[in-house]
C-alpha cells in the first residue's frame, strides 16, 4: 500500500473558478491565466465580472470567459458550466461569512451561509462532474478544489454557523475523493486563515470581541499569497492545502483518515501527532480561560490594551 504521486497540469487546461470577480478568486484567475490556462470565472455581479475580465486581460493578455449566476440556483449553475465547456480544474471558491454568536444570529443568515457555502458547492460539483468525467483518460488528470477555512478545521467562538458550513465541506471532499479517484479526478481542500479581501472589513465590524482575539492569533494573509499556495497544492494533487504555519499544524492535528500523497508528510503527521495535540490543548485551555470571562470585563480589558498600544 503506497500513495500514488500525481501532477495536475495547468497549461492549456480549462480552469473554472467561482467567486472569481474579487478576492482570492480573482487572484487565482490572474495566476492561472499567467500559467497559460484557459480561465472561466463565475460570480453574481456582472459589472464586477466585466471589471475582473478587463483587469486579467490587461495583466496577462488572456481573455477570460465570464458567467453571471447565483450558486444557490442549480439550473443557472448547470447552464453556466455547460456553456463554459469541459472543465479540467474546478475551483469552488464562493463563500459568505457572517460572524455572530449562535444565540443572536438569525436563522435566515445561517441558512444563507449554508446555501452558498455548502449547497453552492454541491451544485457546482453536481453540474460539472459529468463533463469532467467525459474523455478524462485521454485528457489527463483533473482537479476539484474546494475553498474551506481554518474555521473548518477548528470551531471558533462567534463562528458557530460558519464553522459548521466549512466543516461540512470536509466530509464532502473526503467522500467525493473516493467516488472520483477511478476517473483520475483529484480533490483538494484549501484552509486559508483570515484573508485581506473586499469583504473582510465588514466581517471585522461584525466580529464579537472574543472572535477577534482568537481569530487574530493566526494572522492575516493576502489573497495573492493564498492563491499561490492553492495553485501549488492543486498541481501536486494534494488533498489538504494549508496556507500558513498555523494551517500546517491544524492539518496535522486534524489529519484523521484524510488522503495523503506525500510519504514525507505522512511520516510527519504520524511523528508530530502527539506534540501537536499537546500544543492544541494549551490553545484550547487558553481559549477556555477567555470564554469564562464576563464579556463586559473582556471588552474593558481589550480597550485598555488598545489605549496602551
Amino acid at each position: 500500500v503506497r500513495p500514488r504521486s500525481i501532477t495536475i497540469p495547468i497549461k492549456n487546461r480549462h480552469v473554472f473558478i467561482t467567486g472569481g470577480s474579487s478576492g482570492i478568486g480573482l487572484s487565482l484567475a490572474h495566476h492561472f491565466a499567467s500559467h497559460g490556462a484557459r480561465v472561466s470565472i463565475l460570480a453574481r455581479d456582472h459589472r464586477k465580472l466585466e471589471a475582473a475580465k478587463e483587469a486579467i486581460q490587461l495583466s496577462t493578455g488572456v481573455d477570460v470567459s465570464i458567467f453571471s449566476a447565483d450558486v444557490r440556483d442549480f439550473d443557472a449553475v448547470k447552464k453556466a458550466v455547460e456553456d463554459a465547456g469541459p472543465i479540467d480544474v474546478l475551483i469552488c471558491n464562493q463563500g459568505i461569512f457572517y460572524p455572530q454568536e449562535l444565540e443572536f444570529q438569525s436563522l435566515d443568515e445561517i441558512k444563507f451561509m449554508f446555501d452558498v457555502n455548502v449547497m453552492g458547492t454541491f451544485h457546482l460539483i453536481k453540474a460539472a462532474l459529468p463533463l469532467m468525467k467525459k474523455d478524462r483518460k485521454s485528457r489527463g488528470p483533473a482537479s476539484i478544489a474546494i475553498m474551506s477555512s481554518q474555521a473548518g478545521q477548528v470551531g471558533i467562538y462567534g463562528y458557530t454557523a460558519y464553522s459548521a458550513s466549512k466543516f461540512a465541506l470536509r466530509g464532502l471532499a473526503e467522500a467525493l475523493q473516493h467516488e472520483v479517484i477511478a476517473d483520475d479526478i483529484h480533490v483538494s481542500l484549501i484552509f486559508p486563515p483570515d484573508t485581506d479581501t473586499p469583504g473582510l472589513e465588514e466581517e471585522n465590524r461584525r466580529k464579537p470581541e472574543l472572535t477577534s482575539i482568537i481569530a487574530g492569533s493566526s494572522g492575516m494573509m493576502k489573497a495573492d499569497e493564498v492563491a499561490k499556495k492553492t495553485i501549488d497544492g492543486i498541481k501536486k494533487g494534494s488533498f489538504i492545502i494549508p496556507c500558513n504555519i498555523e494551517g500546517e499544524l491544524l492539518s496535522i492535528a486534524t489529519a484523521g483518515l484524510s488522503p495523503q500523497r506525500s510519504y514525507l508528510m505522512a511520516f510527519l503527521e504520524v511523528i508530530a501527532a502527539s506534540p501537536v495535540r499537546l500544543l492544541g490543548l494549551f490553545f484550547q485551555w487558553n481559549w477556555d480561560m477567555k470564554f469564562e470571562i464576563d464579556p463586559l470585563e473582556l471588552m474593558e480589558s481589550s480597550s485598555r490594551q488598545k489605549v496602551r498600544s
